[in-house]
């Protein structure tokens, strides 16, 4: 058994590890890992005329509901956007039919990235 003192937090542990199993070479400290790759910049997908439908928060979006060419109708949910672990419905803001969409399932959006266009 060896005895180490940790501090978590500014508080003082006292612990015991017991080494279990014969004895294992010493292992050559691990690479360091590789910088993860920088993430493709977003490109902007093509928006439709008329009046756009915006993410109100940034978040995932969990469904989408609609398909362009489809009619709706005013409060009408289009997408259901995952925001601060809570699911919000995104709704259509005029009636009319969707002449784009710009998410998919599985898409991250940030505050005023607009989702659908609406004529």
């Amino acid at each position: 058994m060896k005895r180490y003192n940790i501090t978590v937090n500014g508080k003082a542990y006292d612990v015991e590890v017991e080494e279990v199993g014969g004895s294992a070479p010493a292992a050559s400290a691990p690479a360091p890992a590789a910088a993860p790759a920088a993430p493709a910049p977003k490109v902007a997908a093509p928006v439709g005329a008329g009046t756009p439908v915006k993410a109100p928060m940034p978040g995932n979006i969990l469904d989408v509901k609609v398909s362009v060419g489809d009619t709706v109708s005013v409060g009408q949910v289009l997408v259901i956007l995952e925001a601060l672990k809570m699911e919000n419905d995104i709704v259509a803001n005029a009636s009319g039919k969707i002449t784009s969409l710009t998410v998919k399932k599985g898409d991250t959006v940030n505050s005023d990235d607009v989702i659908a266009t609406i004529a």
